[in-house]
């Protein structure tokens, strides 16, 4: 029987009993992980954009250079003509001096094993305590910017998740907290670094809790001090950057008609198998290096001469590849390849194939870089093509547009290759800031996820709780 309690009661301002980890323990350090990730995800960015000057100053104002540099489309590049400029042959060898640059900075002051993005989060999650080591933070930050800013297809989210990670397992330390409250820091640091770079807080804060498994299993137990950090963070870079979402979709997208869900279907199917071929070349393509009997360093420069020539040839290949997620966008509209004409369904599937291979030499040969951008990139490619094949095949009470499309794909892609369903559904939302998507994003989500038991693209990812060291034989730590 509870006593009656009044407002003039003491135990209205006392805290509620039983608090613990599920109902607020940690949340003052979440919020520091979530304060510190936020400032170094913050100079993170400006180290980015502080090699984008340094190779426009040293490699001079030509055209495609200075477009690689800010992350714009390659307009008009493709003329047979301009393969005779001195100057574009650097796109075949930039990829690979920026890899093997990172690669000597990560193997002489940290160690490869704590080192390759996300996975080794997770890894660390599961097998080492939620110890990442300190060093992560500065070496990978500038690693990771020598690949990508030179021209490497990877993304930047692979580091910040590891740097964020390394935050929490840091502040944990520094205050001599457990070996579960580790976990749960290091969790909600790794939240905070993608609620940072992304512009998407909610999608943060779930993705710390959903990433550790390749089932619908999620740690629960990382939520609320994921929520904390992932706030603080976002408010931190939002400060310096902006509130803006990450890109920008067209005002007449959204989901007012039923029978969408049958191409959505459709969409989910090729998703599906898109993330399978993505999924099975990056395994392929790393094996390959790995059973390759040459020194790493080797390793990373024949990687990044292989994405140079195909950048050679599709300079949008090189780098994040975001400025094709917003052609996507305007798919029918855009003139991205300006001298084959406006982007056509055999462009963004072509392209959706360079991407997958041009990261998988990226980082399957030991660049440093993440494979969470360029899988929406991929997402995106494949959302546009078949947008575009069924606004031309279906009637117009369909009201089919491929922009709408692109994102959903996005989101499914995620879904799939990631195990992320939720924080692929919710992320979408915000990096474009179109909400009225999220019915067929929840319903393309749904199906390329069950689709694609069994298949992920972090071997750190055990399937279940139950097959995670942390939680087998009721062996977590306190």
């Amino acid at each position: 029987m509870l006593r009656r309690l009044s407002i003039t009661s003491w135990k209205f301002l006392r805290a509620g009993s039983g608090i613990s980890v599920r109902t607020g323990k940690y949340f003052v350090e979440a919020m520091l992980v979530g304060l510190i990730t936020g400032f170094v995800v913050v100079g993170f960015r400006y180290m980015i954009g502080f090699g984008r000057v340094w190779l426009m100053e040293n490699l001079g104002n030509h055209q495609f250079l200075s477009k690689l540099t800010d992350g714009a489309a390659f307009v008009g590049l493709y003329s047979m003509t301009r393969f005779l400029d001195p100057h574009r042959w650097l796109l075949v060898v930039m990829p690979a001096i920026g890899a093997l640059l990172g690669y000597l900075l990560i193997k002489r002051f940290a160690s490869l094993e704590h080192a390759r993005g996300t996975d080794s989060a997770v890894a660390a999650y599961h097998l080492r305590e939620g110890h990442v080591p300190a060093a992560v933070v500065p070496i990978k930050s500038v690693a990771s910017v020598l690949t990508v800013a030179s021209g490497g297809s990877a993304g930047y989210e692979g580091p910040v998740t590891l740097i964020g990670a390394a935050c929490g397992s840091l502040v944990a330390r520094w205050m001599n907290l457990t070996v579960r409250a580790r976990r749960i820091l290091m969790a909600a640091g790794l939240a905070a670094g993608i609620s940072a770079l992304f512009q998407a807080p909610l999608a943060g804060a779930i993705f710390g809790a959903e990433i550790f498994y390749s089932s619908s299993d999620v740690e629960y137990e990382t939520l609320l001090p994921c929520f904390l950090a992932s706030a603080v963070s976002y408010t931190v870079y939002a400060y310096f950057f902006g509130w803006g979402s990450l890109f920008t979709m067209p005002p007449d997208c959204a989901y007012q008609n039923g029978l969408r869900l049958l191409p959505y279907f459709v969409l989910a199917v090729i998703v599906t198998y898109g993330v399978r071929f993505y999924i099975a070349f990056f395994r392929g393509v790393e094996g390959w290096f790995r059973d390759l009997r040459a020194p790493g360093w080797v390793k990373v420069v024949i990687g990044g001469l292989g994405v140079g020539i195909i950048g050679f040839f599709v300079p949008d290949i090189l780098g994040t590849s975001y400025s094709v997620i917003q052609a996507s966008f305007t798919a029918g509209e855009s003139e991205l390849f300006e001298d084959f004409g406006p982007l056509t369904i055999a462009g963004f599937v072509c392209f959706f194939f360079m991407k997958a291979i041009a990261t998988a030499f990226t980082v399957g040969s030991g660049g440093s870089g993440g494979v969470f951008a360029p899988a929406i990139v991929c997402g995106g490619t494949l959302g546009a093509a078949v947008g575009l094949f069924f606004a031309r095949m279906l009637p117009a009470t369909f009201e089919i547009h491929p922009a709408a499309f692109a994102l959903v794909g996005m989101a499914g892609f995620l879904a799939s290759a990631i195990r992320i369903p939720l924080t692929a559904i919710v992320m979408v939302a915000e990096i474009s800031g179109n909400h009225s998507l999220l019915p067929p994003a929840m319903w393309v989500c749904g199906i390329s996820f069950w689709l694609n038991n069994g298949w992920s693209l972090y071997r750190s990812q055990p399937h279940s709780r139950e097959s995670s060291p942390v939680h087998s034989h009721h062996r977590l730590q306190k």
